[in-house]
């Protein structure tokens, strides 16, 4: 187990000083290759933030695949905390924000994630409006479709990455780079400043 190391500065969350710590751990993730995971945690708030960076420098870039079949949902994946991730068919997009963390999982388990997200937000709106209310209804019932492995409606999964460490492994994934005008509006997450001494 790596041990912790003390990060001498502030929570960003609690503000304590003292209470921050780092672990950082090197792993060969299959197919992936090296990747340093970085956690970084507070004792006294409790919060915490990991991350993956690959060993190798990359570019940034965007890898998509469209998820019809079976096997696709098994297909590993790493995200990192500067990774957007879209469902273009349902104008469905999670941008990393200042608490983004990063992690390995595999296509079921992001689309997971994202009707977690649409069933909360079908909770708000169901009371409140009931024509948001029909077409969350309908996203839901288009995501689980697609996770229980019926591919009527196919959807694309889309990574994008301005720090080029996020990836889909399946050989139907298409990657390609960033454009420009990509990486100025693409958002990168937790801001690496918070914990520099400048």
């Amino acid at each position: 187990m790596p041990e912790k190391q003390a990060v001498d500065l502030p929570c960003p969350v609690c503000s304590q000083l003292g209470e921050v710590g780092m672990i950082t751990h090197i792993d060969e993730i299959p197919y992936f290759g090296e990747h340093v995971q970085v956690t970084l945690l507070c004792d006294g708030c409790g919060w915490r933030q990991s991350d993956f960076i690959p060993a190798e420098g990359k570019k940034p870039g965007a890898h998509a695949i469209l998820v019809q079949k079976e096997e696709h949902l098994r297909a590993r994946v790493v995200r990192s905390s500067s990774c957007t991730i879209r469902i273009p068919e349902l104008d469905l997009e999670v941008n990393p924000g200042s608490s983004a963390s990063g992690y390995v999982t595999n296509i079921e388990g992001v689309f997971n994630r994202f009707i977690e997200v649409v069933e909360m937000v079908y909770r708000q709106v169901i009371e409140e409006d009931t024509n948001a209310a029909a077409e969350v209804a309908e996203m839901l019932v288009v995501l689980n479709a697609i996770k229980n492995s019926s591919f009527e409606r196919p959807m694309t999964l889309e990574f994008l990455d301005p720090h080029g460490h996020s990836q889909i492994f399946h050989e139907d994934s298409i990657e390609r780079e960033l454009t420009e005008s990509e990486i100025e509006i693409l958002p990168v997450g937790p801001d690496p400043a918070v914990f520099s001494n400048d």
